[in-house]
C-alpha cells in the first residue's frame, strides 16, 4: 500500500490502545486522524455513557454507524480509530470495505487491555467488573479477525512503536525519516 490515498480504521478491543496508536500514526503520516468515539460526543454534544443511559446500547450503535458513515465520507480522514464494539456490527464493516478503507486490528492479550481498562478515566458502560470484560473480549474475538491487517501487540511494545510499525507496512513510510521530518519543521 502507498502514501497517497490510503486510509485505515483501528479496531481491537478496548484498552487495547487504538486511539493512542491513532494519534501516534497521526503525527508519523501528516495524515488527519479521527477518533470515532469523540466525533460521536462532539457531534451528539453529549457523552457516550449518557446516550447508553438514557437510549440504551442499541441507540447508541445506531449513532455509531451513522457518524462512522459521514467520517467515511470524507477523504480527509485518513486513520479512524473505533470504538472497541464498533467492528462487532456487520454494516459498519461492510461500509468500511466498500469505502476501500484498510482495517488494522490491533491484537492483544485480555491482561493487556484489562490492565489497561482499570487504570483508564473512561468510564466503560458495557463492562462493571473483570469478568463481564473477559466475556466481551472473548465475544469479540471472532470479529477482529475479519480485520485486513493483524498488528500483534507483543510484551514490550508500546503505543509508538505500534504506529511505526503501521507506517511502515500500512503507509509505506520510514517512520524514523518522517519523525526526523516532523521534528526539524
Amino acid at each position: 500500500m502507498g502514501n497517497d490515498g490510503t486510509r485505515i480504521v483501528l479496531t481491537g478491543f478496548m484498552g487495547v490502545g487504538k486511539s493512542t496508536v491513532a494519534r501516534h500514526l497521526a503525527r508519523l503520516t501528516g495524515k488527519r486522524q479521527v477518533d470515532l468515539d469523540d466525533e460521536i460526543e462532539r457531534r451528539r454534544a453529549v457523552s457516550i455513557p449518557e446516550i447508553v443511559k438514557n437510549g440504551g446500547i442499541e441507540r447508541f450503535r445506531q449513532i455509531e454507524t451513522e457518524v462512522l458513515g459521514e467520517v467515511l465520507a470524507s477523504p480527509k480522514a485518513a486513520i479512524i480509530s473505533l470504538g472497541g464494539g464498533a467492528w462487532i456490527t456487520e454494516a459498519n464493516r461492510e461500509m468500511i470495505k466498500n469505502s476501500g478503507v484498510t482495517a488494522v486490528w490491533l491484537e492483544t492479550t485480555f491482561e493487556h487491555c484489562w490492565r489497561n481498562i482499570r487504570f483508564s478515566r473512561k468510564e466503560r458502560p458495557l463492562v462493571k467488573n473483570k469478568r463481564q470484560a473477559r466475556k466481551l473480549f472473548d465475544e469479540r474475538e471472532r470479529y477482529y479477525c475479519l480485520a485486513d491487517w493483524h498488528f500483534v501487540i507483543d510484551r514490550g511494545y508500546n503505543s509508538f512503536d505500534i504506529a511505526q510499525k503501521i507506517a511502515s507496512d500500512v503507509f509505506s513510510i520510514d517512520a524514523v525519516a518522517a519523525r526526523g521530518r516532523r521534528r526539524n519543521r
